[in-house]
């Protein structure tokens, strides 16, 4: 299984960029993103980032791997699940949009 990780560009050149998460410094191919500014949260699956993150989201993303984690490890993880407890599951907005065509 691969997973995507947020990761915030600490330099690039348009082509790559050198990402950090955590301590960790990786070099990832930017050609699906393009130029994107030092400091800017990035979703890299596979050594390329593939989507621009805003901070909440990136934190989202941060939250649940290390609620994976905790759970694997048989410690507390619900705190890390804040924003899903106690609401029922939402489709994004844009499968919802397609709830509403009529056929």
């Amino acid at each position: 299984m691969c997973l995507g990780l947020p990761m915030t560009i600490v330099e690039t050149d348009g082509v790559s960029a050198l990402c950090e998460r955590r301590g960790e410094q990786r070099r990832v191919s930017m050609l699906l993103l393009g130029e994107v500014p030092v400091g800017t949260s990035v979703l890299v699956f596979i050594d390329s980032a593939v989507r621009v993150l805003d901070a909440e989201e990136a934190r989202h993303i941060d939250d649940a791997l290390d609620g994976l984690a905790a759970a694997l490890e048989g410690k507390s993880f619900e705190h890390l699940f804040a924003d899903l407890i106690d609401r029922e599951p939402q489709l994004p907005e844009f499968l919802r949009a397609a709830d509403t065509l009529e056929v």
